[in-house]
C-alpha cells in the first residue's frame, strides 16, 4: 500500500512550492502537477470580464476578414456593447435575439463571443450557418483568422497541421471545451453534442427542416437544455418575409429593444427611422435626419457622438424574461461604413422594382417584406390579353423554356418565351394524352424537345430547357429524363416555403428504380422553392402597364411583364390564378405564410413555375449584358426587340430540323 511521505493535511490546500508538499505526498507520481492544475481550473468561477472588455483587450482583426484590420474597438460600434455583454457568463440572460441590417458588425460580435469563450469561459459551443458549405467558408474566412491573430487563442488551439491537434475545418478543440461548426441543413451536425453556447447566424436563411427531422433552430437549442441557466443562445439574422421570418418571430416574442440616440440640438432621445431621413429629390448628398423632438435637420457628422451617447431601451415586455431582443437598421452604421447618402441612393435605385425594394427593406432597414399574395383577377387578365400569331414567338422573346406537369391521364406543358428583364410571353399550351403509364405519351414529350417555334424575325427556335415535375410517378419521370439526357431536361421537385439564398438548388443525384431495377447513377434533380416563383408571378401579373398612347411615344413594359395571348381561355386563366397566399397560425401561436388553392385545378400556375425554374437553371437571372446582346444577334433583333432587317443569323439551335408533328393536342384553347 502506498504510504504518504508527509504528515501535512491535504485540506490545507496548495499554497506555494512543490505540489507534492502541498498535498501531503499524495501527489508523488508523474503528472500530478497537471492533474492538480486541471482540478483547480475546474473549480475556478467564470470570470468577471465581459465579452466587450475581452474584445477590446485581446481581439485583433485580420486583413483577411475585416475592412478595418487592427485592434478591435467596441467604441466603433457602441450599439454592440450591450449585446456582447449579454453574452457574458455574469449576465442572467439566456437568449439574445438580434434582428438587424446587413454589415452592422453582428458577425464580428459573435466571433468576439467565440474568442471570449475559448479564452475565459471554456465550454462546448455550437456555431450554425445556413449550410455546411457556408460553415466551412466561415471557418476559413472568419474563425481561422480569429485564432491566428489572437495570441491567447493560438496558445489554446493547436495548429491544424500538428498531430492529434483536434483542429479541423469544422471543429476546434481547446482546454475545457470544443467549438463545433455545422450547417442548419445537417441534422447530424445539430444533434452531435451538448452545447453550453449556441451561435445561430442568419437564421432566416435556414431550411424549414434539417434532413426532414424538424426545425433546425429547435434542434440546435435542444443541445443547450442540460446547461439550464448557464446556457447562452445568440440568434442573429437579417429578416426576410413577414410571417415566415424566424428572426422577426423571435424578436416579437422578446422585449423589442431599440437603440435610442440623443438629438445634438435638443437632446431628445429617439430611435432612427427611415421616414425621418429627408433629402432633395434626385440629390442623395443632401440627406439629413430630422429630429422627432425639434424637427432640426441633423447632419451625418453628428452620428459618432450620437452613437456614443446612445442606449438600448425596451419597448415592450418579453414573454420570456430570460430573452432579450434587439433591432438595428443601417441608419446607425458608423461613419466610413454605409452612409445616409448611399442609403438614399439605394432607395432611389430600387424604385420600380419590388425585388429591389424587398432587398432594401431586408438588408438596409432590417425589416421584413410583406408579400401581398392576392391572386390577380382572372377577368382583368382576360381583358388584357394580346394578339399575336398562334404558335409564334414575339420579337422580345430570346429563348424558350417549358414546364411540364405530370397528371394521372395526361402531361400538360406550357411553353414560355423570355426576354430582357425576365419579360415573358406564353407561346404554346399542349396537352399530351395518355399519362405516365403510356409509352406513347413519353415519346410525344420527347418529340416536343426537337420541335421548333417561329420567331418574329423568321428564325426557328427550340426549347432551351424543359423542367418536369417529379412529384407524381417519380421513377417514370427519372427514367424518361435519363433516356433523353439532362442537357435539355431538368426533373424538378417543388418544396414549400420561400428561399432566401436561392429559389432553385441542385442538381443532386438521386437513385431511381424502374421495374425493380436499381440504377447505378441517379437522376439529376433540382429542388424548387415554389412559393418564391408563385409570389413573383403574381407580382408581375399585377404590374401597371403603359397605355397604347404611352407605348406609341416610346414607353416600354416594366421588367417582368407577363404577356398572355388572346387564345388563352378563361379556364387556363383561372388555373393561373388558382392559389392565394394566406397567413395561418401554428399550434404554438406563431404566424406563417401558406399557399392555398382557391379551386382544384392549378396546372397553369404549376407549369409557369416550372418554366420559370428552367429559366433560372439556364442562368437567365445572372446573365450579363453581353449574353443578352448575343441572343439578340442570333435572332436578328435590335435591343428593343424589333426585327433587325438585313441581319443574317441563325436562331438558337436553328440548325436542327423540325420533326414531324405527333398527335400532340395544341388547339391554342380557342
Amino acid at each position: 500500500m502506498y504510504a504518504p511521505t508527509s504528515t501535512k493535511s491535504p485540506r490545507s490546500g496548495p499554497t506555494s512550492g512543490d505540489d507534492s508538499d502541498d498535498f501531503g505526498g499524495l501527489t508523488d507520481f508523474d503528472g500530478a502537477g497537471e492533474i492538480l492544475r486541471a482540478w483547480g481550473n475546474g473549480l475556478r468561477p467564470d470570470p468577471d470580464l465581459t465579452v466587450s472588455e475581452w474584445a477590446d483587450r485581446h481581439r485583433m482583426l485580420s486583413g483577411r476578414a475585416s475592412a478595418e484590420p487592427g485592434r478591435y474597438r467596441t467604441v466603433r460600434t457602441p450599439y454592440m456593447r450591450e449585446i456582447m455583454d449579454r453574452l457574458s457568463p455574469g449576465d442572467p440572460t439566456q437568449r439574445i435575439v438580434f434582428m438587424k441590417a446587413a454589415q452592422v458588425g453582428a458577425t464580428e460580435a459573435g466571433n468576439n463571443w467565440i474568442g471570449f469563450a475559448i479564452h475565459q469561459a471554456p465550454g462546448p459551443m455550437l456555431a450554425v450557418q445556413p449550410t455546411v458549405e457556408l460553415a466551412k467558408r466561415n471557418s476559413r474566412q472568419r474563425i481561422d483568422p480569429l485564432i491566428e491573430e489572437s495570441p491567447e487563442l493560438r496558445e489554446r488551439i493547436k495548429p491544424a497541421r500538428s498531430r492529434d491537434a483536434g483542429n479541423t475545418m469544422l471543429s476546434k478543440e481547446f482546454a475545457g471545451g470544443i467549438l463545433i461548426m455545422t450547417g442548419a441543413n445537417s441534422a447530424v451536425g445539430l444533434r452531435s453534442t451538448p452545447a453550453r453556447y449556441i451561435f445561430l447566424d442568419e437564421v432566416d436563411a435556414y431550411p424549414a427542416s434539417a434532413d426532414e427531422e424538424g426545425d433546425p433552430v429547435t434542434l440546435a437549442e435542444a443541445r443547450s437544455l442540460t446547461f439550464a441557466h448557464r446556457r447562452k443562445v445568440f440568434l442573429v439574422s437579417t429578416p426576410t418575409i413577414r410571417g415566415l421570418s424566424r428572426i422577426e418571430r423571435e424578436f416579437e416574442a422578446s422585449d423589442q429593444r431599440r437603440f435610442h440616440v440623443p438629438c445634438p440640438y435638443c437632446g431628445a432621445m429617439q430611435w432612427l427611422k427611415f421616414d425621418r431621413l429627408r433629402w432633395q429629390k434626385g440629390r442623395p448628398e443632401t440627406a439629413e435626419y430630422h429630429c422627432e423632438g425639434c424637427e432640426t435637420p441633423i447632419a451625418e457628422h453628428h452620428k459618432t457622438a450620437m452613437l456614443e451617447a446612445g442606449e438600448w431601451r425596451a419597448t415592450t415586455t418579453a414573454a420570456d424574461p430570460t430573452t432579450v431582443g434587439y433591432h438595428l437598421s443601417a441608419l446607425y452604421s458608423p461613419i466610413g461604413w454605409l452612409s445616409w447618402e448611399r442609403i438614399v441612393r439605394s432607395w432611389e435605385a430600387a424604385q420600380g422594382s419590388d425585388e429591389a425594394i424587398k432587398a432594401f427593406r431586408n438588408t438596409i432597414l432590417g425589416e421584413t417584406w410583406v408579400e401581398t399574395g392576392e391572386a390577380p383577377d382572372w377577368q382583368r387578365l382576360y381583358d388584357r390579353r394580346e394578339a399575336w400569331k398562334p404558335g409564334t414567338v414575339p420579337a422580345g422573346g430570346l429563348f424558350l423554356t417549358a414546364g411540364a406537369d405530370v397528371q394521372k391521364d395526361r402531361i400538360e406543358v406550357d411553353v414560355w418565351a423570355w426576354g430582357r428583364g425576365l419579360e415573358s410571353w406564353l407561346v404554346d399550351h399542349l396537352v399530351i394524352e395518355g399519362g405516365p403509364g403510356d409509352p406513347a405519351c413519353w415519346q410525344e414529350l420527347t418529340d416536343l424537345l426537337g420541335r421548333t417555334w417561329e420567331h418574329a424575325s423568321g428564325q426557328p427556335m427550340t426549347l432551351a430547357r424543359l423542367a418536369i415535375d417529379s412529384g407524381f410517378e417519380t421513377s417514370a419521370v427519372y427514367a424518361w429524363a435519363r433516356k433523353v439526357g439532362f442537357a435539355q431536361v431538368a426533373p424538378v421537385k417543388g418544396v414549400e416555403g420561400f428561399a432566401r439564398t436561392s429559389p432553385v438548388t441542385g442538381p443532386s443525384y438521386v437513385d431511381a428504380t424502374v421495374a425493380g431495377k436499381r440504377l447505378r447513377r441517379g437522376a439529376r434533380l433540382w429542388t424548387v422553392a415554389t412559393s418564391t416563383f408563385k409570389a413573383e408571378t403574381y407580382r408581375f401579373l399585377r404590374q401597371e402597364r403603359p397605355t397604347a398612347e404611352e407605348r406609341a411615344e416610346g414607353a416600354v413594359f416594366p421588367p417582368g411583364t407577363i404577356h398572355l395571348p388572346d387564345w388563352a381561355d378563361s379556364e387556363w386563366l383561372k388555373q393561373l390564378t388558382a392559389e392565394q397566399l394566406v397567413t395561418v397560425r401554428t399550434r404554438r401561436g406563431f404566424s406563417r405564410l401558406e399557399w392555398q388553392k382557391l379551386r382544384e385545378r392549378n396546372e397553369a400556375l404549376d407549369t409557369r413555375v416550372y418554366a420559370r425554374a428552367a429559366a433560372w437553371i439556364l442562368g437567365a437571372d445572372r446573365w450579363p449584358e453581353a449574353r443578352w446582346a448575343d441572343l439578340e444577334g442570333q435572332l436578328g433583333v435590335a435591343a428593343n426587340g424589333n426585327p433587325d432587317v438585313g441581319t443574317a443569323t441563325t436562331g438558337p439551335k436553328a440548325s436542327r430540323p423540325a420533326p414531324r408533328r405527333r398527335t400532340v393536342h395544341s388547339s391554342y384553347m380557342r
